[in-house]
């Protein structure tokens, strides 16, 4: 009980820190094929030299090709280091600025998922301060005092947002994922590229997208001050998902859809810069670790017991929400708008194939998930404090399936 006390006397304490540091405000590109405008945004940047940070994956699929084709005809000097994978190490981090370091890069373009943006973040802020070891760059909160090098972010996935987003994660020398938000960081600009969506798999789309869609309701949710527009993004995204996420389970190939959904993880990340995320994320963490279950699709399992959990509180916002996704109307009762949006959610969950319950929860395991829980919990700022037995409770309701 002590803890709870602790968790709920300081519940506004990440918001109140997050609102404290400075944001990214990158120039923002989308379209289909967009990457290949790369070359000219550096040379109109100012960029003589780039570190191209990509995977071994779309390396070999040459989905970087138009970049870098984009950079020989603006003139930029490149180099590509493509040694990322999805379990980045500290290691790979260091070996990625050493690179930056040999070419003298002026700006980092990476190009890729999650663990390729969130390394290159790290390599920027890095390869600015050579003097510092890499290491330091992973702690909770990492000043980088000098800045970064000027990032271009491509991201290859509609899920995290992490193009635009000041936090990273990688493993550190211990093999452990060490989670840090990088004050200082510097993005240039963002390109929202559909083309390298075309032929993920399903599971790929459709669990990134949920991913997506619950930064945007947990940013919504969360007891944190936010500006008019910000509310307008995360509710934008969670809108630009239910609309389009049913498209391309029919139709893979909808290139307007996809590049919905782009739009929509951006607005997710721009939630977790501004908003945070919340409890769903806490829940889905834990019980993704503990079963290796993909990220994507323990939020699946996560989203509706727990933003039911907090709808009391939040009946205006999940209202206003419903309103915003064409789901309710503006005069029906706030209640009913707010179950509207929780029922819409639940069909489209089900549209995704989703199982009603998570089979590989063990009850006997739910001492050890509260703990991870709670220790996660406090990282954001949720509109309430769960006890322990009403974690156990949300446990056994994803469980069961809702």
């Amino acid at each position: 009980m002590p803890f709870y006390l602790e968790r709920k006397a300081i519940r506004k304490m990440p918001g109140a820190v997050i609102k404290a540091t400075p944001l990214p405000d990158p120039k923002l590109i989308e379209g289909f094929g967009r990457r290949a405008e790369a070359g000219a945004i550096c040379k109109e940047a100012g960029f003589g030299t780039a570190l191209l940070v990509t995977d071994q994956t779309l390396y070999e699929l040459g989905l970087h090709e138009k970049v870098v084709r984009s950079l020989e005809e603006s003139g930029i000097k490149y180099t590509i280091f493509s040694d990322i994978n999805s379990e980045p190490t500290v290691d790979i981090v260091e070996a990625g600025r050493a690179r930056a370091a040999e070419c003298g890069a002026e700006c980092v373009i990476a190009l890729g998922g999650g663990s390729v943006l969130d390394s290159s973040k790290i390599i920027a802020a890095g390869a600015k301060h050579p003097e510092m070891p890499i290491t330091l760059f992973l702690h909770k909160f990492a000043l980088a005092n000098k800045g970064t090098l000027p990032m271009i972010n491509i991201p290859s996935t509609a899920g995290t947002g992490a193009e635009c987003t000041v936090g990273a994660v990688v493993k550190n020398s211990r093999g452990t994922k060490g989670a840090t938000v990088i004050i200082g960081l510097e993005v240039a600009a963002v390109i929202l590229d559909s083309e390298l969506l075309i032929g993920a798999p399903k599971s790929v789309t459709t669990w990134c997208a949920i991913d997506a869609l619950s930064h945007g309701l947990e940013g919504l949710l969360a007891d944190v001050k936010s500006s008019d527009e910000d509310v307008r993004k995360s509710r934008e995204c969670v809108r630009l998902i239910l609309e389009n996420l049913p498209l391309l389970l029919d139709d893979p190939g909808n290139i307007d859809a996809r590049q919905a959904t782009l739009l929509a993880a951006h607005y997710g990340g721009n939630a977790i810069n501004t908003q945070l995320a919340g409890y769903v994320h806490a829940f889905a963490h834990s019980i993704g670790a503990l079963y290796h279950i993909p990220h994507g699709k323990a939020i699946a399992w996560c989203l509706i017991p727990i933003a039911s959990a907090q709808e009391n509180i939040r009946y205006h916002e999940m209202a206003a929400l419903a309103v915003h996704c064409g789901i309710a109307e503006e005069s029906e009762p706030e209640t009913a708008a707010a179950d509207k949006f929780l029922n819409a959610l639940s069909e489209l969950l089900d549209l995704c194939g989703l199982e009603k319950g998570c089979p590989l929860l063990d009850p006997g395991d739910y001492g050890r998930l509260v703990k991870m829980i709670d220790a996660d919990s406090i990282n954001y700022s949720p509109s309430r404090t769960f006890s322990d037995s009403e974690i156990r409770m949300l446990l056994d309701q994803i469980r069961r399936g809702f």
